[in-house]
């Protein structure tokens, strides 16, 4: 019983690794290739909110927070860190180099507030600890990424709404997946 509990932690782990190493090079095609408008020498845009629009990468960054969070939780923080190395690596083959250097910088820092956030709270509050993080990542993704890729936080505001939307849409699984855990007696790592 005890190794069918380990055994799904880590699978589950392994799975929100490769899912959150995906969201870096994800989000970074999205920007350039897939929006309801899509202006010459700006990134693809997509709608977020009445009036509000937002770079289309923000759907991917929005739960690449969330993952980061479950991969610590499942398989511990180094891997976390690991899968944002390998993803700012796999957007190279997805972005100019600008926009890897962008996304990379933005998602080291914003990575670094997310888990500064997430730690001390994950284990009481889970589904506090994912969304307080989230939000904090979130922000300051948004401006470090806006103002290096395009010198700009025009999209600011989109930005941020568009990342919240997956955050919010993405904690009814935390909840019950923090049941299941509770239930089963997974812990995390």
């Amino acid at each position: 019983m005890v190794f069918d509990i380990e055994r799904r932690r880590r699978t589950e782990g392994v799975l929100f690794l490769i899912g959150f190493g995906l969201c870096i090079p994800a989000a970074n095609w999205l920007i350039g290739n897939v929006g309801t408008v899509c202006p010459p020498d700006a990134p693809c845009l997509i709608p977020v909110g009445p009036g509000i629009m937002a770079p289309s990468g923000v759907v991917t960054i929005g739960l690449a927070f969330v993952l980061r969070d479950m991969v610590q939780r499942r398989i511990g923080v180094r891997w976390a860190a690991v899968a944002v190395v390998a993803g700012a690596g796999l957007s190279a083959f997805f972005a100019p180099p600008a926009l890897v250097v962008a996304s990379g910088v933005a998602y080291l820092f914003s990575e670094t507030a997310d888990l500064a956030v997430y730690t001390p709270l994950q284990r009481r509050r889970l589904v506090l600890a994912v969304f307080a993080s989230s939000i904090v990542g979130l922000v300051v993704d948004s401006i470090l990424f806006l103002y290096l890729a395009f010198g700009s936080l025009d999209f600011l505001v989109g930005q941020i709404v568009g990342k919240s939307w997956m955050v919010l849409l993405a904690l009814p699984f935390i909840v019950l997946l923090r049941r299941r855990d509770e239930r089963l007696g997974l812990v995390p790592a």
